[in-house]
């Protein structure tokens, strides 16, 4: 006779009950308690909470929306988890500059301050020659084939300054400023196939002058010169970023059309290869 009255009630706890079930699974989750990469069944965790089905599928519903699971249905069905990566921060931070209609002006003046610092860094790094030595000059050398192509020159010379900000030795820093960075770098790899099909690309001339500035940051970090290493990669941002900002300066950030969504995932995925890289 009274449950009418107590509808209300349960529908304002059961949200609550959900928020503390995903609480705990998230910080199971970013705690790496769950090895195989996916969460335990569906029934298994009512029993482990000893709740009721609808406060446990909410909770799995606040996770995805956190991006922190994927909820598979049918007999192979269950709750795939995703680890925050560089990839997931890199994106947020894009659609966010999106929403907030930021211009590109705005976060190539972020690259500017924080990149040179990681140059700084990595001529720090005691054992940098054995590092960043070959990845650097094989870099380098690719850089170079591809002279006279616009996109593919942007592509590799990107990868320069992503092989930088991967060895930094702090994770903070190297976290925040690779996931500016990747949405920078999808800016320009979108302005890269732009001017060239519209026959704007620049010259020859002005891909080597870039290049030879790669080779003197690279000079300045394997001798040890942080000072000289912060001071040739902020000349060479600001100057690489004038000819962009000449045409998308007053351009919102892009995080949402389809190549700068895979222009995300490429950078991303770049990333998480150095990584690997250095974790071995």
């Amino acid at each position: 006779m009274l449950d009418h009255l107590d509808r209300p009630r349960r529908a304002r706890v059961q949200p609550r009950l959900a928020e503390m079930i995903a609480s705990e699974l998230r910080e199971q989750i970013l705690n790496g308690v769950y090895t195989d990469g996916m969460l335990p069944k569906q029934e298994d965790l009512i029993a482990q909470f000893g709740v009721s089905a609808p406060p446990m599928r909410e909770a799995l519903r606040i996770l995805e929306v956190d991006g922190l699971i994927t909820v598979r249905r049918g007999k192979v069905g269950g709750a795939v988890i995703h680890r925050p990566d560089g990839g997931s921060v890199s994106h947020a931070l894009g659609m966010t500059l999106q929403g907030e209609h930021v211009p590109l002006r705005d976060l190539a003046d972020s690259v500017l301050q924080l990149e040179p610092m990681c140059a700084a860094g990595c001529a720090r790094l005691p054992d940098r020659a054995k590092l960043l030595g070959p990845l650097i000059e094989a870099n380098l050398a690719e850089t170079e084939e591809a002279i006279g192509d616009g996109p593919v020159f942007t592509h590799r010379a990107r990868l320069f300054h992503d092989l930088i900000v991967a060895h930094v030795p702090q994770m903070t820093m190297r976290l925040v400023v690779r996931s500016v960075l990747a949405v920078w770098t999808a800016q320009e790899e979108t302005w890269a196939h732009e001017v060239t099909e519209a026959g704007r690309y620049p010259n020859r001339r002005e891909q080597r002058s870039a290049l030879d500035a790669h080779k003197r940051i690279a000079a300045r970090i394997l001798d040890g010169d942080a000072e000289g290493a912060e001071r040739a990669a902020r000349s060479h941002t600001k100057a690489s970023q004038k000819r962009v900002l000449a045409e998308f300066g007053d351009r919102v950030v892009d995080a949402s059309s389809p190549r700068a969504l895979r222009g995300l995932r490429e950078v991303t995925a770049r990333h998480s290869d150095l990584n690997l890289y250095q974790q071995d």
